[in-house]
């Protein structure tokens, strides 16, 4: 039962990693760009965070295993199209709509699934395995799509995923579900404002890269002389306060909600929908920047990058299981912010490390001790949300908690990318000017065609291009040699960034709770 829904998560999240490493063979073989694959990424991340909520309820309406099973099928389907699209139209159709909708039935239920099959003093372990196997996959699909892009064709991987579909929905009979807390209607409304208000601001982090966050890019749109990526998120915040007002009005009206706001002012389900927010923001910047170092700048295949991010999985699954087996009345709010140490200790450690002429070994301890990190706060986070409330709303718990893991992945991705872009360009900016190996007239030139950003490119994508320019070999050295440098400034200036949320995070352990699931009556606490 548990390894049927662990592998429901694990499915969730795999190809989202593969399809990272294969972009340009995926849009060799559709006769498309990479800006369209990258667009079908976005698409994808937007479906799911913009439905979570909507999934949550309709998992409270139908039976939380129907919708599982649902999910899947329409998740499969999902699958199938993409592994047998033509072109990127249909590619759009079957990985970023149809497996965005699956994804948002199946997550949400997953964890309402779990509260329901095992007792609250089995669930940080529980709860700690499952979320092991969606971070497992993070990291195991380079290594995976790596290998089947290079050797075969990426198609194959969504092929294997529709036969493990099949797999899964022969095992689900075997899941225990509780009885329907809900067979009232839908709340339209509410899930049209909750998906439109994520939708526009998801969209707006997810684009920040492009168009800049506040002062727009020099070749990208503008509102008023500001980023649309501004006016995006704004308006998604207003949005999103216009939902609650409706749905505080709608359950005034005794009318059901799709969401009790109320649920809300719970000091521990707070707490924890904001750890698993900060989680998922660090760990999706780790797995943005970490792969970019290890494939641009050592100049590693997808294989061998999959390999070097296997440490982090070896310790994030030992302790995820290992931390509940052991210490099993441990104090949540202690193994979280032990965790969140061990994580701050593995960014700063990298950070340290980072430098021209490192290798690939530099990142082996850093990431076991980031995969500690994120395995402490898997083992502990996934019961305090769901037990601090009645198990009759664990359904709507998965839908927020689910938001919030997809908010902070995807704001993770966008940090990570645009901190990294900009130090990397004031670096290299400032190198080329003050180096007297480069001509002035030469330095103009680059700052005039590189405005909008330095490209993170490696050494040799540079030297190839800078040949192709004609540059004389002297002054291209020398240019190759400031990149390196501006390079590293910019990995460790993302790096920094993502310590700086591990520390805020851990101001923020002070709302979960010291007692852990099973050994303590719920309790409703105003913030």
């Amino acid at each position: 039962m548990l390894l049927t829904l662990a592998s429901g998560q694990f499915l969730m999240t795999l190809d989202s990693s593969v399809m990272n490493v294969s972009i340009a063979q995926v849009a060799a073989d559709l006769d498309t760009t990479v800006t369209g694959i990258q667009t079908a990424i976005t698409l994808y991340t937007l479906v799911m965070a913009a439905l979570m909520i909507t999934g949550g309820k309709v998992g409270t309406m139908i039976g939380r295993r129907r919708a599982f099973a649902i999910g899947c099928v329409i998740y499969g389907i999902g699958s199938l199209t993409t592994s047998l699209a033509p072109n990127l139209a249909v590619l759009l159709i079957g990985w970023s709509l149809l497996e965005g909708v699956g994804a948002a039935l199946i997550m949400p239920a997953i964890v309402a699934l779990v509260a329901a099959n095992f007792p609250s003093e089995e669930r940080p372990r529980a709860y700690g395995l499952v979320a092991s196997a969606g971070a497992v996959a993070v990291a195991a699909g380079p290594l995976i799509g790596g290998a089947v892009t290079t050797y075969l064709t990426w198609r194959l991987v969504f092929a294997g995923e529709v036969v493990l579909v099949v797999v899964i929905l022969a095992l689900t009979r075997r899941i225990h579900d509780s009885r329907r807390e809900s067979s009232g209607s839908l709340d339209a409304i509410g899930s049209l404002l909750s998906a439109t208000g994520l939708a526009l601001g998801v969209y707006g982090v997810l684009r920040s890269g492009e168009w800049g966050w506040v002062r727009p890019s020099p070749d990208g749109p503008s509102l008023l002389g500001m980023s649309p990526t501004v006016w995006l998120v704004l308006g998604g915040l207003v949005v999103l306060r216009v939902f609650f007002w409706w749905e505080a009005r709608t359950a005034a009206a005794g009318r059901e909600p799709l969401v009790d706001v109320s649920m809300l002012r719970n000091r521990q389900l707070t707490g924890g929908l904001t750890m698993f927010f900060f989680q998922f923001l660090v760990q999706a910047g780790l797995f943005f920047t970490i792969p970019l170092f290890l494939s641009v700048a050592l100049g590693l295949s997808a294989v061998e990058t999959g390999v070097r991010i296997l440490p982090l999985s070896l310790t994030l699954l030992l302790a995820a299981v290992g931390v509940p087996r052991l210490w099993p009345g441990a104090s949540p709010r202690r193994v979280v912010s032990w965790g969140l140490i061990a994580l701050l200790a593995g960014v700063t450690s990298l950070v340290l490390s980072l430098e021209a002429g490192a290798g690939a070994e530099i990142v082996t301890v850093p990431l076991l001790l980031a995969g500690l990190g994120v395995g402490a706060l898997s083992s502990q986070l996934g019961a305090v949300t769901v037990s601090a409330l009645p198990d009759t709303l664990s359904g709507e718990v998965g839908g927020l908690q689910n938001t919030a893991t997809n908010l902070g992945a995807s704001l993770g991705t966008a940090l990570a990318g645009s901190v990294l872009i900009g130090a990397l360009t004031a670096s290299f900016m400032g190198g080329i000017q003050a180096n007297d190996a480069v001509p002035d007239d030469l330095s103009d030139r680059a700052e005039v065609s590189l405005a909008s950003g330095v490209p993170f490119v490696s050494d040799s994508q540079l030297e190839d291009g800078l040949a192709e320019a004609g540059i004389p070999t002297a002054e291209a050295n020398a240019i190759v040699e400031e990149n390196t440098d501006a390079r590293i400034a910019g990995l460790r200036a993302s790096l920094l960034v993502l310590a700086f949320f591990i520390m805020a995070a851990l101001y923020f352990t002070r709302l979960l709770p010291t007692v852990p699931a099973g050994a303590r009556t719920t309790q409703v606490s105003e913030p």
